[in-house]
């Protein structure tokens, strides 16, 4: 009796804490998340989304779970093309994506480190990191001078504002409905066409799901063989079973 007690006093915990942990995280993230719409599938994609993560996140962030050998591998970029991405100190395919700047560095400029960001899809999903990207906003008040409508009060300077649509806030906490909005701009990548802001961020998020887990598009591909697999070893199992149980029944 006093061991089912316990265990009735345990899942009452742990339902209040659930119960007050997810109002906390929505009014947190007060804003509706977009879906970038990728596809872990699309090598384009992924292809450009290194390309504007080595350009622009990897002189903060570093990605210490990804080796250049194994994104070469798979996006099939040349060894000319894989070497021109390596920087800030990586001379071999088998070093992992490595940062500009120390943590101690980033404390001093920023007052906390730069997160490495390889495993930053599956903390905070991939709806979640498109949207940051999408809702920086201008705010003169703030030491980088933008705001960031899924973390206000960011650290983070906005390192794409060059290239993003001006976007102004009326009011120094993030309204959707009084923000103002241009046009979107373009990001002169790599690629041979510029494509919009929007389509940037999809493949820089793109490439970041695929960080997380790079074994993600292969295990998807061969899930529908072994589906199948299973499926035509149902028969004979099945008949099996009916052999064993013929007696019996």
């Amino acid at each position: 009796m006093k061991r089912w007690t316990s265990w009735l006093r345990i899942s009452a915990a742990v339902i209040a804490l659930v119960s007050v942990s997810v109002p906390t995280q929505a009014a947190e993230n007060s804003i509706n998340l977009q879906d970038p719409g990728n596809d872990i599938h699309d090598k384009a994609s992924l292809r450009n989304g290194a390309k504007l993560y080595m350009n622009h996140c990897a002189s903060c962030h570093a990605g210490k779970y990804m080796r250049f050998e194994r994104v070469a591998r798979d996006l099939e970029f040349s060894e000319q093309e894989i070497n021109s991405l390596m920087r800030y100190g990586v001379t071999k395919v088998t070093e992992s994506i490595k940062s500009a700047m120390t943590q101690e560095a980033g404390e001093m400029a920023f007052g906390v480190a730069p997160p490495d960001l390889s495993l930053e899809a599956n903390y905070r999903g991939k709806k979640w990191l498109y949207t940051y990207l999408m809702t920086f906003t201008r705010d003169k008040s703030s030491t980088t001078g933008y705001n960031n409508g899924v973390m206000p009060n960011v650290a983070m300077p906005w390192v794409l504002a060059g290239y993003q649509a001006s976007l102004e806030g009326q009011t120094n906490s993030w309204n959707q409905k009084k923000m103002l909005a241009t046009k979107a701009g373009t990001l002169d990548s790599l690629e041979p066409e510029p494509q919009s802001f929007a389509m940037e961020m999809r493949d820089l998020t793109n490439f970041m799901v695929y960080m997380a887990e790079p074994i993600r598009p292969f295990r998807e591909r061969f899930g529908k063989y072994v589906l199948f697999f299973l499926l035509v070893l149902l028969l004979p199992v099945w008949m099996l079973k009916k052999e064993y149980w013929k007696d019996i029944h």
